[in-house]
């Protein structure tokens, strides 16, 4: 058993001479879905014993089975169950419910994945794409920093320290205050600006912290890369690539121009402000000469982080353990130093400066949304070149999908900055008027918000519209799936609506579509009105018409009233998440979805679980496989499928021929394949089947997330079994005695079927390595199609469509 760990280690196959006696025993390994689950539950069973792994995710057998290798003869017949367990990746300790407020990142960094399938031909075009997500990933990092400058640098230390009335409200801003403190060191605009700078600096510090932690703890573990048949898959595509799931040196270097974007954004909002004065005022020279460095060096070190962020994309055809140290380095301490010696240059004494009215650079909130809409324009565009090139009716929005999530990216990123600004203000100052408060685009804004509520409300009605129109058809098949049951209205009603509810997840790319059309127009109008009336909407509007005013005045007020309760919200939301354990497995639902994907655009986006899943089932396949020489099915629920088909990608030709993949409430095509076509599309799902052994696929009506894969039946056998009737039985049977539930996305381990379809994958898979596969595409002798039962009987299983089906040709792998 040694040399086989050794053999296994180094990349080795056993030959058929060399196979040890467990060559015939088979293994299970499940895969658990969003939300998580216990390894009790998976393998039902209340003992339970860790093989392999740690605290995070590792594997878990039942007790009984733990030596199942050494006693083959005891599971002749049976596999051998294993569940990985990987829930604590994104739903462990509490801590993580402050992910939440990383929510804009993570949304950005999905608009990299979403690009349409193309052909290779088009390489220039995929890195414009890539290039331009990375651009508005920068953009949405220098908006979270400038927001926290405007409410420590201006809110704070410039307005309501420098007026008598809101600084004695606040007592903690006396020493700032300079009738409170009687003129006072601290009192001088230019240093409560550098006092002031240390919150922005200290978020800044705190996020490229969390993103280096959380890389070290989650995505620092390389994939299965050496051994001997690593030359042998070098057709690999997407997922398949060797340093697909190890992106160490992008993150890095994303990691060090974000954090100097941010840094550098604290510096312009203290330094500007003092070199302004220093020239409108004719102050000392020297002071002035370095106003004027100050602004230079903004310049310089703007154009190094764009540059680094333009430099170049992921290096995936191969396992890039390099590092940029210099630049890695260099580039945030030499940020750090600059905004040292402006906070320096600030809190030089000027005894003659004082603080009026909002802290200058209102323009800055308005700039940076013009930047973000412009780049949302131009990814749009190329993401149609894109879907021109090879276009596909099953992609969501016609190739559109990451611009419009980019724009709602953008969105939210607007909704949390404007948030916080907003509730600061009314917190520093209430009623009393005695600040003028955020910038006035912040107030437009947030006006725009109750038109877009309106329009999502008209969407809610269409949905709620479409569901009874689905229900009323679905009744009709409801009655036509139990043909032979007395029927009960009620009971098909409460079928037909489950039904009708899971089909409105194929509305979600028109609901996503309108919604980020809407916000991108009602933006430009905030930035028009905002350029234009340089006043807040209900002022801007005095003098017109009475409707007009009205309209305006209810829009800023509710608008304001809704951006700061909304914020609230989440922050509450996020903080009994982290304390409310159930709450907090919500959460972990949403980066189960969101986090999948490796941070290829924006560096402080929750970590990627799935570069720590995947290598630990690929590692785990691998070495078991050729170990013990025995065959294996993994066997994924939702989006534990999705891991296992990333697994399955990465294995090599001689490891997929001993798997075989069950997939059941499967994500892969219905979500995955039409939002992330580039490498769930009917290409690569069609390219797995062809490299993976055998395959096969459950899926119900009423499930809301999984669906048929969908694949032709060129590529292979079926892989789609038809529809499972949930519920099991309509009324009570003798085998159901009481009433059957609606199982829709859960426990398809309960039907019949799934036994059925994992058995016939065993059987498929043959204790000696299988052959070639005929290039005439009809299957071996010794091949059986997972179509025809393990008894022997020749009437074939259904198809996608659930129609029955004859024996399929296969390709070769």
């Amino acid at each position: 058993m040694e040399r086989s760990h050794e053999r296994a280690s180094s990349g080795q196959a056993i030959s058929p001479e060399q196979r040890p006696e467990t060559a015939d025993t088979a293994l299970e390994l499940l895969v658990h879905g969003v939300g998580g689950t216990t390894p009790e539950e998976m393998l039902n069973d209340p003992r339970t014993v860790r093989v392999t792994g740690d605290e995070t995710a590792a594997v878990f057998r039942r007790v009984d089975d733990a030596d199942a290798e050494k006693r083959p003869d005891d599971y002749r017949g049976k596999p051998v169950p294993e569940a990985y367990v990987w829930c604590n990746l994104t739903s462990g300790n509490g801590a993580r419910a402050l992910w939440l407020l990383l929510l804009p990142f993570m949304v950005v960094n999905l608009a990299h994945w979403m690009r349409p399938t193309v052909s290779d031909n088009r390489t220039r075009t995929v890195r414009l794409y890539g290039l331009l997500v990375r651009l508005v990933s920068l953009t949405l990092t220098v908006l979270l920093v400038a927001a926290a400058c405007e409410v420590a640098l201006d809110l704070a230390a410039w307005q309501c320290a420098g007026t008598r009335a809101c600084a004695a409200d606040h007592s903690w801003l006396g020493f700032l205050a300079p009738v409170e403190s009687g003129d006072g060191w601290w009192s001088q605009p230019g240093r409560r600006l550098a006092l002031a700078a240390l919150v922005p600096a200290a978020l800044t510090g705190l996020l490229w912290y969390l993103s280096h932690r959380t890389w070290s703890a989650y995505e620092s573990q390389q994939p299965m890369t050496d051994g001997a048949d690593l030359d042998e898959d070098t057709g690999r595509l997407g997922l398949g690539r060797p340093g697909f799931w190890y992106g160490r040196r992008l993150v890095a270097r994303l990691r060090a121009a974000h954090t100097a974007a941010g840094l550098l954004t604290v510096t312009a909002g203290v330094g500007t402000s003092a070199a302004r004065h220093d020239r409108g005022d004719g102050g000392p020279v020297v002071l002035e000469a370095l106003g004027w460095l100050l602004n230079a060096s903004l310049v310089v070190g703007t154009v190094v982080v764009v540059w680094v962020v333009c430099r170049r994309g992921r290096s995936e055809r191969r396992l890039d353990r390099q590092l940029d140290e210099a630049l890695v380095r260099w580039l945030p301490v030499g940020s750090l130093v600059l905004l040292a010696l402006t906070v320096v240059y600030a809190g030089w004494s000027r005894p003659q400066w004082r603080s009026v009215a909002r802290l200058p650079g209102d323009a800055t909130f308005g700039g940076i949304v013009l930047v973000q809409g412009l780049l949302v324009i131009a990814i749009g565009v190329v993401a149609h070149l894109l879907y021109r090139s090879q276009p596909d009716t099953r992609t969501a929005m016609r190739g559109l999908a990451g611009p419009a999530v980019a724009m709602l990216a953008c969105a939210l990123g607007g909704v949390f900055s404007g948030g916080v600004a907003q509730r600061v203000a009314d917190w520093l100052d209430g009623t009393g008027g005695s600040i003028k408060g955020p910038p006035v685009f912040l107030t437009w804004q947030a006006s725009v918000i109750p038109p877009l509520l309106v329009v999502l409300l008209a969407l809610f009605a269409w949905l709620a519209r479409r569901t009874v129109q689905l229900r009323r058809a679905a009744m009709n098949e409801v009655k036509q799936d139990y043909p032979s049951e007395p029927k009960d209205t009620e009971r098909t009603r409460r079928i037909a609506r489950t039904r009708a509810m899971a089909s409105l997840t194929d509305r979600a790319p028109r609901i996503i579509g309108i919604t980020s059309t809407v916000t991108l127009l009602l933006g430009i109008v905030a930035l028009v009105g905002a350029m234009t009336a340089d006043e807040v909407p209900g002022e801007a509007a005095q003098g017109t018409y009475a409707f007009v005013e009205g309209a305006a005045e209810t829009a800023q007020s509710l608008g304001s009233w809704l951006i700061g309760v909304g914020f609230i919200l989440f922050v509450t939301w996020g903080r009994r998440a982290y304390k409310d354990p159930s709450a907090r497995r919500t959460i972990g639902i949403l980066w189960d979805v969101g986090t999948f994907w490796p941070r290829a655009a924006h560096p402080f986006a929750p970590p990627c679980y799935a570069e720590r899943a995947v290598p630990d089932l690929t590692w785990r396949m691998a070495t078991w496989t050729r170990t013990t020489g025995g065959r294996l099915v993994i066997s994924g629920h939702s989006q534990g499928s999705v891991l296992a088909a990333a697994a399955a990608w990465q294995l090599t030709p001689s490891v997929r021929k001993r798997v075989a993949l069950l997939t059941y409430g499967s994500p892969l095509e219905r979500l995955y394949g039409r939002w992330f076509p580039a490498h769930f599309g009917p290409d690569a799902l069609s390219g797995l089947h062809r490299e993976i052994d055998c395959w096969r696929n459950l899926h119900r009506a009423t499930d809301p997330i999984g669906g048929p894969v969908r694949l032709p039946g060129d590529c292979g056998p079926k892989v789609d079994r038809e529809p499972l009737k949930d519920p099991l039985a309509y009324g009570r049977t003798a085998e159901h005695p009481l009433p059957a539930p609606i199982l829709g996305h859960s426990d398809y381990q309960a039907d019949p079927a799934f036994a059925e379809e994992r058995q016939r994958l065993l059987t498929r898979l043959r204790p000696d390595v299988p052959g070639p596969r005929p290039e005439g595409g009809a299957l071996g002798s010794h091949e059986p199609d997972p179509d025809t039962p393990p008894d022997g009987d020749s009437q074939p299983g259904p198809g996608a469509d659930g129609e029955p089906q004859g024996n399929s040709g296969r390709s070769s792998a």
